[in-house]
């Protein structure tokens, strides 16, 4: 955590995590310290990690069912907080991602806003060792046709490539921290 003080310290406020148990033990207290720090879930969000979730999240970028849909919506009007979402789309349909087909993502978006979820843009992770702009480019037009302002797409090894095609949140951990260990 002591990594992470002298960034907050030169104005920096958002900040993503992959895990809601470590998020809560590392973030809670500096959180509830500096009221503007924005924190993002950006790993895999479960159904029954939601309710954690919703403590200490601002941002959730991993919606990727209806199930996690319902559960969001649910346990936000218990919490009276309701987080900025992204959709995440599973653009280079592999069987080991999860995320939205993106021919089901009009259908998939309507629910979400009839369930009363913030939708705020749409999310990606393309196929590795692939070029990744053609990826990029779709998500731009998918993010554009669902009337979306923020794309969260592009990593420390291809931000710069996201950035060509609209992202507006980018995940650059490990180029600023260091790998995990």
């Amino acid at each position: 955590m002591n990594h992470i003080l002298p960034v907050i310290e030169n104005g920096h406020i958002h900040f993503g995590e992959n895990k809601v148990q470590e998020a809560i033990e590392k973030w809670t207290e500096i959180k509830n310290g500096n009221k503007k720090i924005k924190l993002h879930m950006v790993g895999k969000l479960q159904t029954n990690k939601v309710k954690y979730a919703l403590r200490v999240f601002d941002f959730i970028h991993s919606l990727d069912n209806l199930k996690l849909a319902s559960k969001l919506s649910e346990e936000q009007k218990k919490y009276l907080k309701k987080p900025k979402i992204f959709i995440q789309v599973n653009i280079g349909n592999e069987k080991q991602k999860s995320g939205i087909n993106k021919n089901d993502l009009v259908e998939f978006y309507n629910e979400c806003i009839k369930l009363n979820l913030d939708i705020i843009g749409t999310m990606c992770l393309p196929p590795i060792n692939i070029k990744k702009d053609t990826f990029f480019s779709e998500m731009k037009k998918i993010n554009d046709s669902l009337k979306l302002k923020d794309l969260s797409m592009g990593m420390s090894d291809d931000y710069l490539e996201a950035i060509k095609y609209s992202a507006t949140y980018l995940r650059i951990g490990s180029k600023i921290f260091g790998k995990r260990n």
